[in-house]
């Protein structure tokens, strides 16, 4: 033997040292090898800004599991980890830090210094999740660890967009897109959340210009009012068709706009009018677009009113909306105002309502590449797991709008375009142009705007493998296997994976996306700091243990599915562990072997070949279980094998034979405790790698040929057996312990202690599966002797009945309890249960209190009064036991 577990184990102490052991035995090193076949995770990477938090602890250990599996299970297994340069949250913070500790802007420090200022706080904060996650066990191949910012995959950013730009897929124009007033950048349609806000909706007189009447529109953004080129009404509308050609005119500007007639105004819907401002509405751009409107921004990049909002130039947005309703209400042109909630879109960022603009900026073309990205998933190519999100995928994709990809950012990969001082044209290149391309000037000057993160992001499963170079890592583990993330990103991150795979690679990203839910807190509220109930993952690891944290994470939980954490069942995890390292003691205290091999089938009792059998069913579903990222499911499996049928049936039943004279049998049951151990170890081990590697390091024979190698982490994946199942004997078993359960539990309801035995008759028509377990009966269901029969004896009176599924034990009631003093205590505990319940019946039978009590509390009298009731009836039928 190597070493004695200590007598408590301390993951404090031990879950740094195991990591840094495998760091030194290289590990987690995913190579290309042609005997092997790949599997490959990249990591979502988290923010460079990023704290570790419970969403992160769950994808880590998510994707820890799967690759633990695949790695034992013989797989080329590579998980490439690595961090998001995450453009406006890093600029935001190094802004805030800037502002806070020396009154600067970053137009203070100009482009090139700021940037300086930004690598340097990358550097700085930039590894901390790193060390974070270590904490948690991710083995991943740290020596592949990429940045979205780093060279390899800024070469990849500049050659996609160069070649979508060469394909007609990029384009710049004037379109209207969703802008953040407080980040003062464009944002992408995925970029936006919509909140159910209160408003108003404010109906508003516009004039005929030729003074014969007017139109009433009706608008909840009269702050817009002063962009308005024109008022739209449906062709086919009675009301309005022959107002169609003339003009209105607009209030407070006292400008004069045409009416229009198109389809977009739905007959019967509002007033039937509808003011169209282009530059600040994506449908009145569009019919703008159809009637030559004019387009007049009134809004500015910081949403103030700009020079085009006449006497309200220069306020904020919201306090024109105010000073504007003032107005027309003053002036007349106020015809009513009706409270309205309406979907408000707020940035996803910093929550602040989001600004639709007329804005020049670059755009992906997603028709053209929304068909292959759909294609690959409805016909199985890319599957989700669960299935359902593939519709929202599909829903998604199939109502697309084109991609506002720049941002008004420095930090970032700077777009690759160069206008032309002199002649204007677009210069987009590969390589920093020297010249145009056009007319040979070398005035050029660079685009300003940085490319939305997501653009980067979306390469990262063939960026990170060394496209746009085609790499011996890219060739043999591209596509990657499965892509784990939370159902949060889909829009944001799965969509673009899938089209830029399929368009760059003419390959699909990865072959299965798994889905997981969010982390809540105990109520079922999303963590947040606003509401101050998130909870650090690290704190909890460092009290419980990682292996308890990682998993409390997956257990009960299922692919797609929120789930509330609580941190009462971290406890329960860390008792889990504290039963495997207890059993693991129990068994290396007992063991008097330098190593450890299955023995031959003939030696094995049936109490072998049952737990053989059993595990091997527990390898077969298992594996099966994980192959189809039914990770909860397998842990479950796992924890109920390893708490129930090895620690407190398994080793209790081979007591005896490690004790006994017998050296054979003794040395049969230390092989077979050691091999089963060293089974489960490896089964529990994706889950909980820590405290199965040092129990295992403790093991003897840890580099003999049984171990397959140096760590319990490269170890073999348990493999199913047909020579490993014994039905028979596992049958036999099972009703072997069917029967101690049920003695086991009739004595517990009838208070009779384990110092107490008696004897025991066994009426069944299979004696023989008994006989084998007869002395497990005897010992573990404290029989004085077991005798069998086949049938009934004639006289049952004072004897207890215990029913199993093929047989019936009958205990004599005078050999287990003082017949008349459990009589009379019984008795005592009927009155006392009767004198409770008379007490919740007058309750409930008083009109008063049952009408004016709250409901909850007139039903827990109603429980109460069940509760008694079921106890009344149990006790009577004791009782009548101790009068028969």
């Amino acid at each position: 033997m190597n070493r004695e577990l200590p007598k408590v184990y301390e993951p404090q102490q031990v879950e740094g040292r195991i990591y840094e052991m495998w760091e030194r035995g290289n590990c987690f090193k995913g190579d290309p090898d042609p005997k092997k076949r790949p599997f490959s995770i990249v990591m979502p990477p988290p923010n460079v800004t990023g704290q570790l938090h419970m969403g992160h602890a769950m994808d880590c250990t998510l994707q820890d599991i799967l690759t633990r599996f695949k790695r034992m299970q013989g797989y080329a297994a590579l998980w490439v980890p690595g961090v998001d340069h995450a453009g406006i949250a890093t600029q935001i913070k190094v802004e805030e830090e800037l502002r806070v500790n020396e009154g600067l802007t970053r137009y203070d420090l100009g482009r090139e210094k700021f940037l300086q200022r930004v690598w340097q706080w990358k550097e700085k904060y930039g590894g901390r999740i790193v060390q974070q996650q270590k904490k948690m066990g991710v083995s991943c191949d740290w020596s592949r660890s990429r940045f979205t910012m780093d060279e390899g995959c800024s070469k990849a950013v500049r050659e996609t967009f160069c070649e979508l730009y060469d394909k007609g897929l990029i384009y710049k124009g004037s379109r209207i897109i969703n802008w953040c007033p407080h980040c003062v950048t464009a944002l992408s349609d995925a970029e936006v959340e919509y909140q159910d806000k209160p408003g108003h909706l404010w109906h508003i007189r516009y004039p005929l210009a030729d003074g014969s009447g007017d139109l009433v529109v009706a608008t909840t953004r009269p702050e817009t009012m002063m962009g308005d080129t024109g008022v739209a009404v449906n062709p086919e509308d009675e009301r309005f068709k022959h107002l169609i050609g003339r003009t209105c005119i607009l209030p407070i500007m006292n400008r004069e706009i045409p009416i229009v007639g198109d389809e977009y105004c739905e007959i019967g819907f509002g007033t039937g009018a509808v003011k169209m401002t282009p530059a600040h509405d994506p449908n009145d751009f569009e019919v703008g677009q159809r009637h030559n409107l004019e387009i007049i921004r009134c809004i500015g990049d910081d949403g103030k009113i700009n020079e085009n909002g006449g006497p309200y130039n220069g306020m904020d947005r919201y306090e024109c909306r105010k000073a504007i309703v003032r107005d027309l209400e003053e002036q007349g042109y106020l015809v009513k105002t009706e409270p309205y909630s309406h979907n408000v879109g707020t940035c996803y960022r910093c929550h602040n309502d989001v600004e639709p603009l007329i804005s020049a900026q670059w755009f992906v073309k997603m028709e053209p590449l929304a068909r292959e990205a759909l294609r690959v998933v409805r016909e199985g190519e890319v599957k989700f797991v669960p299935d359902r999100f593939s519709k929202i995928y599909t829903n998604w994709m199939e109502n697309v709008h084109d991609w506002c990809i720049s941002r008004q950012l420095w930090w970032g990969h700077q777009i690759p375009a160069w206008y032309c001082d002199d002649c204007g044209h677009i210069n987009v290149s590969r390589e920093d142009p020297a010249k145009c391309e056009k007319c040979g000037s070398a005035h050029l000057t660079r685009d300003p705007d940085v490319l939305d993160t997501w653009f980067s992001s979306a390469l990262w499963p063939f960026s990170t493998l060394g496209w746009p170079s085609m790499t011996e890592d890219l060739e043999y583990f591209y596509p990657t296997s499965v892509m784990v993330t939370g159902y949060d990103i889909i829009f944001f991150w799965v969509s673009r994976m899938i089209f830029s795979g399929c368009e760059q690679m003419r390959r699909i990203p990865f072959h299965t996306v798994l889905i997981h839910g969010l982390v809540r807190d105990d109520k079922g509220r999303k963590m947040s700091k606003s509401l101050g109930n998130g909870i650090d993952p690290l704190e909890v690891a460092e009290k419980y243990g990682a292996d308890a944290l990682r998993f409390n994470l997956i257990t009960g939980n299922s692919p797609g599915n929120d789930m509330r954490f609580y941190t009462e069942k971290c406890e329960a995890m860390r008792n889990f562990a504290n039963k495997i390292w207890n059993a693991s003691r129990f068994v290396m205290m007992n063991l008097r072997l330098d190593s450890y091999a299955l023995p031959e089938t003939e030696t094995l009792a049936p109490e072998d070949k049952w737990v053989l059998s059993k595990l091997n069913t527990l390898v077969k579903e298992v594996t099966e279980n994980l192959d189809s990222y039914e990770i909860g499911v397998a842990s479950a499996k796992v924890y109920d094998f390893l708490w129930d049928t090895y620690c407190d049936w398994y080793i209790e039943l081979t007591k005896t034979r490690l004790n006994g004279e017998d050296q054979t049998a003794s040395l049969t049951a230390q092989n077979v405790l050691c091999y089963v151990l060293v089974e489960l170890l490896k089964l529990l081990h994706p889950f909980m790698p820590f405290i199965t590697e040092e129990i295992f390091q403790a093991l003897p024979g840890r580099t003999g040929s049984a171990h397959e190698g140096e760590f319990l982490m490269t170890a073999k994946w348990p493999e199913y057996r047909e020579e490993l199942i014994f039905p028979a004997e596992e049958a036999a078993m099972e009703a072997v312990m069917d029967t101690i359960k049920a003695i086991r539990a009739r004595r517990a309801e009838m208070n009779v202690p384990p110092s107490k035995k008696a004897e025991a008759l066994l009426v069944t028509a299979t004696p023989d599966i008994y006989v084998q377990g007869l002395h497990f009966i005897q010992r573990l269901a404290y029989a004085s002797r077991v005798t069998f029969a086949e049938t009934a004896p004639a006289d049952t009176a004072g004897q207890v009945t215990v029913v199993t599924h093929n047989a019936t034990v009958y205990l004599p009631l005078s050999e287990l309890v003082d017949v008349a003093a459990e009589a009379e205590r019984i008795e005592k505990e009927i009155e006392k249960a009767k004198n409770g319940l008379r007490i919740v019946e007058q309750k409930l039978s008083n009109d008063k209190f049952v009408s004016r009590a709250p409901e909850a509390v007139v039903n827990v009298e109603r429980e109460k009064a069940a509760k008694f009731q079921e106890l009344i009836a149990k006790l009577e039928e004791s009782a009548k036991a101790m009068r028969a």
